[in-house]
């Protein structure tokens, strides 16, 4: 099949775009990089041209509540027609584990509504929520470092490696539209707190965490599931401490 990925040049994009291509697809990077801007149009039909799906896996460059808002939401509704006009059978979209819990966030609140474009346009479609990236737990602590202090909720969280995000969502977007959603995660549980702590003792970085239930995550109040996915999740094959020596060879 044509495979047309959208964010291509990203981290998982280019993973994405890598298994598809070896599993005999024809698979398309589709970003600024390669000429295509969701937010303008421009290349976007060109690069839909004979594709039978599309998959976004694109992230807005900045985070703040309304640019996020902004970017996700002119980004489909430039999709959403093109796709259409291509005749592309299968629609399938990257998004958030817990997103629809997390109002409080922006972040969250744009992937929501980027969800229900998709839902309400009729075309055939797949949403994969997945947990956070191994690849971003630093980012989390040092979102919620203030001084030599870290705040973080010691809630449950259910991280994967970013190899296996690409794994889980080439299996979907080479399968039959699911007209619902689907959610992947790492094998394993922690506390956000304690990882944090772990992690920062790995590093013999001198910053201390604090367990503080108040902590916001990105914008948003944590409960003690917000994290992590419902029962019959997907989960994948590789634990944390495996994936840090691979990650420290890159």
């Amino acid at each position: 099949m044509k495979i047309v990925v959208i964010g291509g040049s990203g981290l998982i994009g280019s993973k994405l775009v890598a298994r598809l291509g070896a599993q005999g697809h024809e698979a398309v990077p589709a970003s600024p990089k390669t000429g295509v801007n969701t937010l303008t149009g421009e290349g976007v039909g060109e690069a839909l041209a004979g594709a039978d799906v599309l998959v976004d896996v694109s992230n807005s460059p900045s985070f703040e509540d309304a640019a996020v808002l902004k970017f996700f939401e002119t980004s489909t509704r430039t999709l959403l027609p093109a796709a259409a006009d291509a005749g592309v059978g299968h629609y399938v979209a990257l998004s958030v584990v817990g997103s629809n819990g997390l109002s409080e966030s922006g972040y969250m609140r744009a992937k929501v509504a980027q969800e229900k474009l998709i839902v309400a346009s009729g075309l055939p479609y797949s949403l994969v929520h997945a947990t956070q990236f191994f690849e971003f737990l630093q980012g989390i602590v040092d979102a919620a470092t203030d001084g030599d202090t870290v705040h973080l909720a010691p809630v449950l969280i259910q991280p994967m490696a970013a190899d296996d995000v690409a794994t889980e969502v080439a299996g979907v977007a080479a399968g039959a539209p699911l007209n619902g959603l689907v959610e992947i995660a790492g094998p394993e549980q922690f506390r956000l707190d304690e990882l944090g702590r772990s992690m920062l003792a790995k590093q013999r970085d001198s910053r201390t965490v604090v367990a503080d239930p108040t902590a916001r995550y990105f914008g948003a109040t944590l409960a003690e599931r917000s994290l992590v996915p419902a029962d019959g999740a997907r989960l994948a094959g590789t634990r944390l401490e495996d994936w840090r020596p691979q990650a420290g060879k890159k």
